[in-house]
């Protein structure tokens, strides 16, 4: 899984799907004039065939944990977390009926993972693999799982598990990100490689351009990230990501007034709190007033979705708000949730509210497995720098990064 903190939102929900919905026969939408709004449509359309055949066969279990798998991804598709109240219920259906099943078990598993319940969906996924050791489906959300709870070495068990099973695009992205983070971006880069060969859906192709191009942008390389996200595009253009990856491009080259009507389209298909607060300081960088309210709006319909995200919360209090509000979101995710990023979120809101010898344990947690990301390098250097341990000219200040847009350089 190539998230960690939204990687809270959209790519962790994506990624968990790519393993659940590409086994599927759901259809392959065509792009149209307005290709994310097609793409919910045939959704629908899918979804109202499984209706009909479970009207027909109420009892067909794994057609019910298919149906939750379709409404988790339109919770993907459209940032409303309502549909994970419809999956939460077509899945009690499905356990009603097998409760033991490894693709209800699995598609439970999904649910608690885009609710950020990493520890429950490590649980269910390990029980899926417990009824059906060839899972491959249950290895992929194990983990993503285990990597969100900063156990690195489980989920590369599991990601081997699911490579030996299955290897295919689901398996290629996640043995990927395991790469990444152990600082080995041409391993990354390589099975990015095999996934974008592999792929036959467009979808799973602007799947895999999209992350070639996080890797050249972490790297700092604009010329090379703005072509793989133009190519993520042209295979699939309701693939909001690479859209918002242009948009991201634009604005660190300085283009900001193309970066703003570029995030107006992104926003408009998807409202994610990643990329609300990336139009918003895109907008501040511009010299223009940032407007949190539909960002607020959101957070509370995450809340009613029963989706946890203090990640989000902690990184946008630490750079726009109360720090001291900061570290408590990020004392409350790290408890839960102690990956890199949670560890960086918490280092960062304790530096900014004032404690930086507190702050440097968790930079160097956050930064310990050799993880090229230039954000995390920054924080812990400013960490480093304000306790006289580093010179100031030892910041991070590479091609591709600006410490004014720092919900840009987060992994998305």
């Amino acid at each position: 899984m190539r998230a960690l903190a939204l990687f809270a939102g959209l790519a962790l929900v994506g990624a968990v799907l790519i393993t659940l919905v590409s086994f599927s026969s759901a259809p392959t939408p065509a792009p149209a004039a307005d290709p994310s709004r097609r793409e919910t449509e045939t959704l629908q359309e899918r979804r109202e065939t499984l209706q009909e055949r479970l009207r027909r066969l109420p009892g067909d279990h794994r057609g019910w944990a298919e149906l939750a798998t379709h409404h988790i991804d339109q919770a993907r598709l459209t940032g409303d977390p309502s549909a994970y109240t419809k999956a939460e219920g077509a899945l009690a259906t499905a356990a009603r009926i097998a409760p033991k099943d490894d693709a209800v078990l699995t598609g439970q598993a999904a649910l608690a993972a885009a609710r950020h319940e990493f520890a429950r969906a490590a649980e269910l996924a390990e029980s899926a693999v417990d009824a059906n050791p060839y899972a491959a489906a249950a290895y992929g959300v194990l983990a993503d799982a285990r990597t969100q709870l900063g156990d690195l070495r489980a989920a590369q068990q599991a990601v081997d598990a699911m490579m030996a099973l299955r290897p295919g695009v689901a398996a290629f992205t996640r043995a990927s990100y395991a790469a990444e983070l152990r600082g080995d971006v041409e391993t990354a880069r390589t099975y990015l490689d095999y996934a974008h060969e592999d792929a036959w859906l467009p979808a799973d192709r602007a799947y895999a351009r999209y992350y070639q191009g996080e890797l050249a942008l972490h790297e700092g390389d604009l010329e090379t990230a703005a072509r793989h996200y133009a190519d993520a595009l042209s295979a699939y253009p309701a693939y909001t990501p690479a859209l918002a990856g242009q948009a991201k491009v634009a604005a660190l080259d300085g283009r900001l007034t193309e970066a703003l009507s570029l995030y107006d389209q992104v926003v408009q298909r998807l409202p994610l709190p990643q990329y609300l607060i990336e139009q918003g300081e895109t907008r501040i960088k511009a010299g223009l007033p940032a407007d949190w309210t539909l960002l607020e709006a959101q957070r509370k319909l995450y809340e009613a979705a029963g989706v946890r995200d203090d990640l989000t919360w902690a990184e946008f209090e630490a750079d726009h708000g109360d720090p001291k509000a900061a570290v408590r979101h990020a004392r409350a995710e790290y408890t839960r949730n102690p990956n890199l990023v949670a560890a960086d979120a918490l280092a960062w809101s304790l530096f900014k509210a004032g404690t930086p010898e507190k702050a440097l344990p968790y930079a160097k947690r956050a930064t310990g497995t050799g993880w090229k990301n230039p954000l995390l390098t920054y924080h812990r250097t400013r960490i480093e720098q304000s306790l006289g341990l580093t010179k100031a000219s030892d910041a991070h200040s590479g091609r591709g990064f600006d410490p004014g847009l720092p919900a840009l350089a987060r992994f998305s």
